[in-house]
């Protein structure tokens, strides 16, 4: 076979049978093999190896469908002795994500409240309230974020998803300019309900799929999550109204409350299921291999 890479290469196609029966018998025709190309096929440890950096985001929704966070029966209530279920998923999730994160410096983005100082709605805020650096230090600095975050902000509406997945996609975009896998970028969604925004989000997403972005949403409580399975694209290829497919799968979706008496590494192990081979593909769809890891003598 190796011969092919020069020149075209002919094999013929033999029937016993008929060669036995007819002395003038030849062959039932030619295979022939005009080229061939071995490709080697990277895998997820490959390009972690090669410095590959996960770049973790979270949006967190902030809609008054959660309930007043001052209620015990609210999905924001903070108990002081137990994590409610927005902070465990954080918890769960981020703690996988932040072993690939070298600088442990988390952009951590709120939507569907009033907040201040003049409390107009936003649908992509800060949990630090400082747009122009929403990096929280590590995981702990997430939860702590959205603890101070919480007394100071009113809950509203509607579920608008998509400015955040924009937000997440123009870092995308500004990685995808850099030459080599250097870093790819996952979005940690949660949300407790009906997305209001869904053609909007259907777009985003259909966008950011040929982008170096993953995006994980973990619907919180018992709202019908009927949308989100839909836009996991697990029952058919995601498409705008126009009828422009994703490029690749890019998102997951788990609702938290299959979960909910499951221990961190459960949840984490099932939303990051898929992660390792949408980076592959990504990569692979580029034709961009690993960088080759130095090491020093």
């Amino acid at each position: 076979m190796a011969q092919a890479v020069d020149r075209k290469v002919e094999w013929p196609c033999i029937n016993p049978k008929k060669q036995a029966k007819k002395k003038s018998y030849q062959n039932s025709g030619i295979v022939q093999l005009t080229s061939y190309k071995v490709t080697k096929e990277y895998s997820f440890l490959d390009y972690i190896f090669g410095g590959l950096q996960i770049n973790f985001t979270v949006g967190i929704d902030f809609t008054a469908s959660n309930g007043d966070p001052s209620s015990a029966n609210s999905l924001h209530y903070i108990n002081p002795y137990q994590p409610n279920e927005y902070m465990r998923a954080i918890q769960a999730v981020g703690n996988v994500c932040q072993d690939y994160d070298s600088d442990k410096q988390f952009p951590s983005l709120g939507f569907g409240a009033k907040i201040p100082p003049n409390y107009e709605v936003s649908h992509e805020f800060a949990l630090n309230f400082n747009i122009n650096n929403p990096f929280c230090p590590g995981i702990q600095g997430i939860l702590d974020a959205y603890v101070n975050c919480i007394k100071q902000i009113q809950l509203y509406g509607p579920t608008n998803v998509a400015p955040i997945i924009n937000h997440a996609a123009k870092f995308a975009e500004a990685a995808q300019k850099e030459s080599g896998a250097k870093n790819y970028f996952v979005l940690l969604l949660l949300t407790d309900g009906v997305i209001s925004d869904l053609h909007k989000t259907v777009h985003a997403i259909v966008r950011a799929s040929g982008l170096p972005l993953s995006i994980i949403i973990v619907g919180v409580g018992s709202a019908d999550f009927t949308a989100m399975n839909f836009l996991d694209g697990d029952d058919g290829i995601l498409k705008t109204e126009a009828g422009e497919p994703v490029k690749r799968d890019i998102v997951q979706f788990v609702p938290f409350r299959d979960f909910e008496s499951a221990p961190p590494a459960l949840l984490a192990r099932h939303v990051l299921a898929e992660l390792p081979k949408q980076i592959t593909d990504y990569y692979k769809r580029l034709g961009i291999a690993p960088i080759t890891p130095q090491f020093k003598s």
